[in-house]
């Protein structure tokens, strides 16, 4: 099962609409160089969405986008749904990361609820630690191993 980066997204807050870059710097144990979501206390350290669940959002009539849901990945043609807890994922050319949680619980509206009317993220996003850094670039392929 492989696919590709369509963006990269960062941010310095969570819960934020996420600005994409082109190229960053990911760190064993901690995540994104410089993004919210990275830190080397919890299992969450980079967020991944498939632009197939951004577009059920558009068919839906919402303006929204890679980067709209906080998603530091937005991927084409893996089905990040179907990756179980546990699963082994190589991103780009050099880094390793471990799928450690499949969605997530909002106990509220979040700003990206009230920004977009919808949040795919907690139905359809998934979360890697990072067992192996390096550096990402738009285009990169994605697959589990």
């Amino acid at each position: 099962m492989a696919g590709k980066i369509i963006s990269i997204n960062v941010s310095d807050k969570k819960g934020m609409r996420k600005t994409p870059v082109k190229e960053v710097s990911v760190r064993t144990g901690h995540g994104i160089e410089g993004d919210a979501h990275a830190s080397d206390k919890w299992h969450r350290q980079i967020s991944l969405l498939a632009l197939e669940s951004i577009r059920k959002m558009q068919d839906k009539g919402l303006d929204v986008g890679p980067g709209d849901f906080a998603e530091n990945i937005t991927t084409e043609g893996i089905d990040l749904m179907g990756l179980p807890v546990g699963t082994k994922m190589a991103i780009g050319d050099s880094v390793e990361a471990e799928v450690s949680q499949i969605g997530k619980l909002c106990h509220s509206r979040c700003a990206i609820y009230e920004q977009a009317g919808d949040c795919v993220m907690p139905r359809e996003g998934i979360f890697v630690k990072v067992l192996q850094g390096g550096n990402l670039r738009v285009g990169d392929p994605v697959r589990a191993l």
